[in-house]
């Protein structure tokens, strides 16, 4: 399913050296985005590629986005945004989508981490639980109430020995089980940190599996080899001088990997 089928980057950027996000696209400005049901951005760090995918999350207003003003005094963020355009897909009987998935989400690889905090740090995790219960609906003497309640305790013991016999990379995959749901448009900022390369795999498919059976579109930032090794994705890639599409094996991270056991290929035979 695409549920959103291009992205057009604002033809306008500030001359202002330090305008921002104006600064990072004014080799791409004006570009069009062209999305399948994966489609990954490359770059190394510095690449802009996070700031793109907080753009597109920001433009579409989709759970999770970012702000773009830094406490309200980032002045070119606004017209930026303004400029930038996009257009939805179309639904099973090919008619124009007039909006996005209730469920759509931008998802960073710091707030998995802020996730796995929570379990790790008993006082963030009583937080995050009555924070929960106030979306709920409980007023504050309410919530005063559960939380010395005996069930409310024993909610934290548990979730704490549950997620406490896993490492950071478990903790993550469980957390990905549960976020990422059918009939969806996530956009993943490098969510391989804490994963292993058999975890970044697993992951990989598990989102290959999602986008061809599921009806699950993504736009993931990354530049881990095993992700880009694995996802049936197209593939941008913001390294280069201009907004052009790369085959994995091409990336300057994949052949950096591919050079290091090349030269030492001889120890892997010994």
């Amino acid at each position: 399913m695409i549920y959103i089928k291009s992205f057009k980057l604002s033809p306008f950027i500030d001359r202002n050296p330090n305008a921002y996000p104006d600064h990072v696209f004014k080799h791409m400005a004006g570009e069009v985005l062209l999305f399948d049901r994966i489609t990954v951005l490359y770059g190394n760090n510095g690449s802009g590629k996070s700031t793109l995918l907080n753009v597109i999350a920001s433009k579409l207003g989709v759970k999770g986005n970012e702000s773009m003003l830094s406490n309200g005094y980032n002045q070119y963020a606004e017209p930026f945004l303004s400029f930038c355009s996009y257009s939805l897909g179309e639904d099973e009987q090919d008619r124009a989508l007039t909006q996005l998935p209730h469920s759509s989400q931008y998802i960073k690889s710091e707030d998995i981490l802020y996730e796995i905090k929570k379990i790790q740090q008993s006082s963030v995790l009583r937080e995050s639980m009555l924070h929960e219960q106030a979306m709920r609906g409980l007023d504050k003497e309410q919530l005063a109430q559960h939380e010395q309640s005996a069930a409310f305790y024993k909610q934290m013991e548990i979730t704490k020995f549950a997620q406490e016999k896993y490492s950071n990379g478990e903790t993550s995959m469980q957390l990905f089980e549960q976020l990422l749901v059918p009939n969806s448009l996530y956009l993943l900022d490098e969510p391989e940190t804490s994963l292993s390369p058999h975890n970044q795999l697993l992951l990989a498919e598990e989102i290959n599996e999602l986008a061809r059976y599921c009806n699950c579109q993504f736009i993931i930032a990354t530049h881990s080899p095993f992700m880009l090794g694995t996802l049936q994705a197209k593939i941008y890639n913001l390294d280069l001088p201009a907004l052009k599409t790369s085959e994995w094996t091409e990336l300057e991270n994949v052949q950096f990997f591919y050079q290091f056991f090349q030269k030492r290929k001889a120890e892997f035979e010994r």
